[in-house]
């Protein structure tokens, strides 16, 4: 009497199993590589200072909360540039903000000088309506 031996799995798919897990493990690592690169960048312009300032300014605006509602956070990837030299500077962003009640676009242009960031234009376009809402107090406001 013949024993007969049957592989497992394992013995009889090994040719397709490991370079199709080879594959999925690149295209895996390379989808969360991008998304942790999102993360990180978007991460990175919401701590700098103007910016931090800016979302500071928004939620202590009391016109701001009456139309937004309360929480008021950035909602989304900034559009726009900053370029630092030394202790000069200019910025230029817009950010989606989100609170409660809406949505908006808070606009951001200022220059640093002697590590001082003055502010040009700061505001809030609200999504959907022809709504303005000023942040700056004076004319030029600075940090």
């Amino acid at each position: 009497m013949t024993q007969s031996h049957q592989k497992n799995w394992f013995g009889r798919n090994w040719l397709w199993f490991i370079p199709l897990s080879g594959c999925l493990g690149i295209i895996f690592l390379f989808v969360f590589g991008i998304g942790a690169a999102i993360f990180g960048v978007t991460k990175i312009i919401s701590d700098l200072s103007p910016v931090s300032y800016a979302l500071e300014k928004v939620n202590n605006n009391k016109e701001a909360i009456l139309v937004l509602g309360n929480n008021i956070d950035d909602n989304g990837f900034p559009q726009g540039n900053i370029n630092i030299q030394n202790e000069n500077g200019e910025v230029d962003f817009e950010i989606p903000i989100k609170g409660d009640k809406g949505e908006g676009i808070l606009i951001l242009k200022g220059i640093r000088v002697n590590e001082k960031w003055v502010f040009e234009e700061l505001y809030i376009r609200i999504k959907g309506k022809q709504q303005r809402i000023d942040l700056l107090e004076k004319a030029l406001e600075s940090i």
